[in-house]
């Protein structure tokens, strides 16, 4: 819910509040993201959906819309400690894309952080790192902040 809400309505919906709003939209029938499983249970998760669903893009000077075209947003990723350093944020970036083909978008782009070559935290990470996204076949196209590009694939039409 981070990307979906202001800043001040995520702070006052922690925790409980923001899992049942987050229900809701699960409920009403919207594919929020992408879930890995591995031997039946979930190991990572990937938020997709078109760039309107988060509102916060649109208030960020780093991270405001390059252009006009309508574009698909991968805002963040979950991978369980046991599944880090192994693909499958790559795996997810993948089966992002091919959602967001089923749903007719032209464009998946996403705002990943530089890894800087030491270790970091699963928090630090959390938008993906520029490593997976080049390896799922993205290109940087805009770099209004250190450390951090907009990067986008495209989705050849058919």
């Amino acid at each position: 819910m981070w990307w979906r809400l202001k800043r001040s309505e995520f702070a006052k919906s922690a925790g409980r509040k923001n899992n049942a709003m987050m229900k809701r939209i699960v409920d009403s029938g919207e594919v929020p993201g992408i879930l890995a499983y591995a031997d039946g249970d979930p190991v990572g998760w990937c938020s997709v959906a078109p760039r309107e669903a988060y509102p916060v893009l649109e208030r960020s000077w780093t991270l405001k819309r390059v252009d006009d075209k309508p574009v698909w947003s991968v805002v963040c990723f979950f991978v369980s400690r046991a599944f880090r350093k192994r693909g499958l944020m790559t795996s997810l970036l993948e089966a992002a894309i091919k959602h967001a083909r089923e749903h007719d978008a032209g464009i998946v782009e996403g705002y990943p952080v530089e890894a800087t070559g030491r270790r970091m935290s699963g928090s630090e990470s959390f938008t993906g790192v520029v490593s997976a996204f080049k390896k799922a076949g993205f290109v940087e196209i805009l770099h209004r902040s250190p450390g951090r590009p907009i990067m986008r694939y495209s989705i050849p039409s058919t």
